[in-house]
């Protein structure tokens, strides 16, 4: 899969570009500051239909400007579709495909393919678990487009329950006593249900996902960094903690040691929220489901946060997005692999492994700050080249593509 063409109005610092683009590698040139990373972060938007710098929708919309759009026309084995996505941070995003409007931006999803890597990675490995929660998810949803609606209902799920739990936490606690005590709990009894059902699917999707991705993280890192430790990845879900009663702290030895059977995992999470349910009335906040879960990031048999040096903490979170790349080249088609300011930060052995990933690829997209950081492989390689500056605008300075 590759992009023929990228076309953004009032996205980020852009008021409008259009670019023609080929298979192959291409880079972007410029000045930290100047807008290089919003071109590729558009791509990912469309891709993942999130951001991989900002949670909320309205940063991305130009200062002065009400929506924000993003069209792109993909390539793949000769057949082109054209993605339209209209982001508004104050109503619900509008997409459309070709010339058809769709009923949700989620059904945009899978017509663009891309793994992206970004400083912000390293959060995967040093930061809290949402973020590893998140990588999962953006990685099933270009899997399984299809599933991406699980994880949405989940959510839904949550803050609903959550909203329960704090708006009627005083007849929770009366509970069947009181006529509004007894109402509440049925329908938090109702949540709990629906919190079971929707999780045990998030819950075997992520652990069937970790399964495929395990090989591929360690031939991924094997290839960055051959002399280090191997590295793995392991699932770790709350709830199989507490059903099994295993001490805080404590962790299971493998992925395989949790039933991936959604049934299973139904039942689990029943009988972890009966285990809760007090804790949870008392602090008004859900502390069962796959909103809790983690996984582990290791390095041999440590854990890579907080034992991993600096060079193997890059290495790895570079890892986990190629391993993304690799798996879903296995399923096909080809993803856009797009590399954000990352060379600066590897070495030379590590930026030439990477290089050579990259050349694999049927279409890359690189953001460079200054060109002399690019490694030889590349100009080998050969790419197409993009400058991005930046002048004054009506409303502030506007990022301009190769002094348009």
């Amino acid at each position: 899969m590759h992009l023929r063409s990228l076309s953004l109005r009032d996205f980020r610092s852009w008021p409008e570009v259009e670019l023609t683009l080929e298979p192959g590698i291409t880079v972007f040139t410029g000045r930290n500051g100047f807008g290089k990373t919003n071109i590729v972060e558009a791509v990912g938007y469309l891709a993942t239909l999130s951001s991989h710098r900002v949670s909320a929708d309205a940063p991305l919309v130009r200062a002065g400007a009400e929506t924000a759009r993003i069209s792109a026309t993909a390539v793949n084995d000769g057949r082109e579709l054209t993605a339209h996505l209209l982001i508004n941070p104050h109503k619900t995003n509008l997409a459309q495909l070709n010339r058809t409007r769709l009923r949700s931006p989620r059904e945009v999803l899978g017509t663009v393919r891309a793994v992206l890597f970004a400083p912000e990675d390293l959060q995967l490995v040093t930061g809290e678990p949402a973020q590893r929660r998140r990588y999962l998810d953006d990685l099933i949803g270009l899997r399984r487009p299809r599933l991406a609606s699980a994880r949405i209902e989940y959510e839904r799920i949550i803050r609903q329950r959550n909203a329960l739990l704090k708006s009627a936490g005083s007849a929770l606690r009366r509970g069947y006593s009181a006529a509004d005590g007894e109402a509440a709990l049925a329908t938090l009894d109702t949540w709990d249900a629906q919190l079971a059902r929707v999780g045990a699917i998030v819950t075997a999707e992520r652990l069937a996902l970790v399964r495929d991705l395990g090989p591929l993280i360690e031939q991924a890192y094997m290839t960055l960094a051959p002399t280090s430790r191997a590295a793995k990845i392991r699932y770790r879900p709350k709830v199989a903690d507490l059903v099994a009663d295993i001490p805080a702290g404590s962790a299971r030895d493998s992925v395989e040691d949790v039933p991936a059977e959604p049934d299973v995992l139904e039942a689990m999470l029943l009988t972890g929220l009966a285990q809760q349910r007090t804790k949870e009335i008392d602090r008004g906040i859900s502390l069962v489901g796959p909103h809790r879960d983690d996984i582990d990031v290791l390095l041999g048999d440590q854990p890579a946060k907080g034992f991993a040096s600096h060079g193997e903490t890059w290495s790895m979170a570079l890892a986990l997005r190629l391993a993304s790349y690799l798996l879903l080249r296995e399923d096909g088609p080809d993803p856009i692999l797009i590399l954000d300011d990352v060379f600066a930060e590897l070495d030379r052995r590590r930026r030439e492994a990477l290089v050579e990933i990259a050349c694999q690829a049927e279409q890359v997209l690189i953001t460079s700050a200054v060109g002399e950081e690019l490694p030889d492989g590349l100009a080998d390689a050969g790419f197409t080249s993009h400058h991005v500056d930046m002048r004054d605008g009506d409303n502030g300075r506007i990022s301009v593509l190769d002094a348009q």
